[in-house]
This record gives C-alpha cells, sequence and structure tokens, in this order.
C-alpha cells in the first residue's frame, strides 16, 4: 500500500515526504515511528480491499438513464417483480459482484 499515505497519516506534523524520511514544516527531519507506518499501511490496504467491490460494481451497473427506462417498461407492462428486466439487470450485476 502507498506507505507515503500512512506517513502523512501518523505523522500530522510531517509536510513534506520521500523514500529518505519526512520533514516538517521548519524543514527539519522527523523522526518515523516504523510501526505505526506498517500498522497504518495494513489498514489502508485492508480498507481497499473492502471496498474494491464497490467500485467495481459501480462501473458494472447500467447508467440511470437506462435503469429508469428499464424501470418505465417494467411499470407499464405491470412486470415489476424479479421477473422483469430491471430486476434481472440489476441483480445480475449484485451476482456477479458480491460485497466482501
Amino acid at each position: 500500500m502507498d506507505r507515503l499515505k500512512a506517513i502523512y497519516n501518523t505523522h500530522a506534523n510531517a509536510v513534506r515526504t520521500n523514500d529518505e524520511g519526512a520533514w516538517d514544516a521548519e524543514d527539519n527531519l522527523i523522526s518515523l515511528d516504523e510501526s505505526a507506518i506498517t500498522t497504518e499501511m495494513a489498514r489502508l490496504q485492508t480498507e481497499a480491499e473492502a471496498n474494491e467491490y464497490a467500485e467495481k460494481r459501480g462501473k458494472a451497473y447500467p447508467n440511470l438513464k437506462e435503469q429508469f427506462d428499464l424501470l418505465w417498461h417494467a411499470i407499464d407492462a405491470d412486470t415489476l417483480d424479479k421477473t422483469s428486466d430491471f430486476y434481472t439487470t440489476l441483480k445480475a450485476v449484485k451476482d456477479a459482484h458480491p460485497k466482501g
């Protein structure tokens, strides 16, 4: 995961950082807490993995215009149930990209 983000998250006084270290606003080198950075990197990775499905699922859904059109047609045909194209289209996306 992103080490630099973990450094900024764990060292509030860091205003600049690179692979060599981190510095505060007065350009003083900050002593890095490697244990805190490692823990934060693990937390960030877990968070990213937990939200990965949401990003993939969001991209797989038809756009809202298409969804509303499917919904309108299901209502108009009096088939707004689990057999409608509206339901089956959205259900297929949910099934393909389940929550973790």
